[in-house]
């Protein structure tokens, strides 16, 4: 009468310690259709070949856009996003674009 209780407590504990083993840690990863939906939630309102580029460019990087929004990333991402919005502006006026830009 016991076996039962014994097997099916250890089949439930190893179930259990391999779903809690530092190996599932990554298995949040995007999956392909995920990426997918993703980047087109992402690509509303391009059109032609605007859409298409993104969604390549989208679709061939590592993280999908989703997980890294547009104001965070690295410092050198964001120095280089802040870059480009400032440019054309000189002096004081560049600075304080480029100082409010990388605070966000």
């Amino acid at each position: 009468m016991n076996k039962p209780l014994i097997w099916t407590s250890l089949a439930v504990a190893l179930t259990l310690s391999h779903f809690l083993s530092p190996a599932h840690a990554n298995d949040d990863k995007p999956t392909k259709p995920n990426k997918m939906a993703t980047c087109n939630k992402e690509a509303e309102g391009k059109k032609g070949d605007e859409r298409k580029a993104f969604m390549k460019e989208c679709l061939s990087a590592k993280a999908p856009a989703a997980e890294a929004p547009k104001n965070t990333g690295s410092q050198q991402n964001k120095m280089k996003r802040c870059n480009e919005e400032a440019t054309g502006l000189k002096g004081d006026e560049r600075k304080q674009k480029m100082s409010a830009c990388l605070k966000s």
